[in-house]
């Protein structure tokens, strides 16, 4: 026993056992919505929705576990929201790139972040673009996920005059404005796994009022759905054809990740008091990048968006996790669930609505750390948090962030601002407009 607490860096001298599994399961509870989100929003584009269920445990155990043994640290990992969105909303139903396409995509950007990581590349390319383009980012990409969850839970509906309007009050979205409140207040209590109680009480009150649907011969437990038919069903033809959008995709999926990866790994290693005070370095911070990158890979393969670290993680490092051992329980965990699909599967939009505006919140706090003073960092910035609710794309968002900061800092003159990965950047998106004109 002492020898596999050992291969997780767990030091009985130094941890409780105890504390490291309470940890594991508040990081579960926090984070289980996804869940009940992911197989509704990817499967919009066509996936069956018991195999994606499954192949989103499977793909969250594999990075978790290689997060407790290889990297020794409290972090879970699962298909990443916002990056599943860009999946579904932008490639599949906005591109019209197959789902089988999509997952392509994600395994190659997989593969160069193994290589990225491995030869410590992925760190110098992160630093190298400005932090108001990095914050900016995380809080569009908020904005974005709190709009879908808005339109999922039948609150925002489209309208020709205005766009978008407020929908008439029905069970549904009454419900959902219920979820909202109430998940609201639970996080404002700090209760552990509020996101999860609200998916739950909204999903049984949704019963009566006919909102949640029960399948004849309804049963909480089941044998796990198969992920024969999205597994391994991957179709490279867009990247054996040299498609410079495809080439594209890849690469939006490659920054996506990097930023979400990183600004979560920062919040959490500084949640655990793992940075060091004087030269600000992570220790593990190389391993934990890996076990995102291998994640995004076996993701891929069975059958799922990219997987990315949870901020969610940092509930649990608030509940004394320090070590694998809780992410290794976390893994634990998401095997339970995987006997419990049926239960997860009835669980209406109405109910996932509050998840989405929780983790836009969340998301939306880096906007405190833009420098609003200086308009050649706010204005990049504000077209970027703008673009991507507005356009339904996360992609174009970032495009057009990094073009305007090359060039408001080029016409007015402060090239030191612009590091040489920018200028190759913005060339690179300059010929995709381009290309697409």
């Amino acid at each position: 026993m002492n020898k596999v607490l050992a291969l997780v860096g767990f030091d009985p001298t130094k941890h409780s056992v105890k504390t490291e599994l309470l940890a594991g399961l508040t990081t579960f509870l926090t984070m289980s919505y996804i869940l009940a989100v992911n197989p509704l929003i990817l499967g919009e584009t066509g996936m069956d929705k018991g195999a994606l269920f499954s192949a989103t445990i499977v793909s969250s155990i594999i990075a978790t576990l290689v997060m407790a043994f290889y990297a020794k640290l409290p972090f879970a990992l699962a298909p990443g929201m916002g990056l599943n969105a860009f999946f579904a909303y932008t490639l599949v139903l906005g591109m019209g790139y197959s789902w089988q396409e999509a997952l392509a995509a994600v395994f190659i950007e997989g593969v160069v972040f193994i290589l990225l990581t491995f030869f410590k590349v992925r760190e110098a390319v992160v630093m190298a673009i400005p932090k108001s383009l990095r914050y900016s980012i995380t809080v569009g990409i908020g904005i974005f996920i709190a709009c879908l969850g808005l339109e999922n839970g039948g609150i925002i509906i489209g309208n020709e005059a205005t766009t978008t309007a407020l929908a008439p009050w029905t069970p549904t979205t009454i419900l959902s404005a219920c979820g909202i409140v109430l998940a609201s207040i639970l996080m404002a209590a700090r209760i552990k796994g509020a996101l999860f109680y609200t998916i739950i009480i909204i999903t049984v009150i949704g019963i009566p009022l006919g909102v949640t649907q029960l399948p004849e011969g309804f049963s909480i437990i089941s044998q796990p759905k198969s992920m024969a038919p999205i597994a391994l069903s991957l179709d490279f033809s867009g990247f054996l054809q040299l498609d410079l959008n495809y080439y594209i995709v890849v690469f939006t999926l490659l920054f996506m990740d990097l930023f979400d990866t990183l600004g979560t790994l920062i919040g959490t290693f500084n949640s655990a008091g793992m940075v060091d005070e004087k030269t600000g370095r992570m220790p593990g911070l190389g391993h934990a990048m890996m076990a995102d990158a291998i994640g995004t890979t076996a993701g891929a393969l069975c059958g799922t968006s990219t997987i990315t670290t949870f901020m969610e993680s940092t509930t649990g490092i608030m509940s004394g996790g320090r070590t694998g051992l809780t992410s290794l329980s976390v893994a634990f965990f998401f095997l339970l669930a995987l006997f419990f699909s049926p239960l997860f599967l009835i669980i209406p939009a109405a109910a996932t609505t509050s998840a989405l505006i929780i983790v836009g919140v969340l998301m939306t706090k880096s906007i405190q750390k833009i420098d609003f003073t200086d308009y050649t960092e706010a204005v990049p910035s504000f077209i970027t948090i703008i673009t991507m609710p507005l356009t339904a794309s996360i992609s174009e968002g970032i495009v057009l962030g990094l073009l305007s900061y090359v060039l408001i800092k080029v016409f007015t003159c402060r090239y030191k601002d612009i590091s040489p990965v920018m200028y190759i950047l913005a060339i690179l998106f300059l010929l995709k407009y381009i290309h697409i004109l």
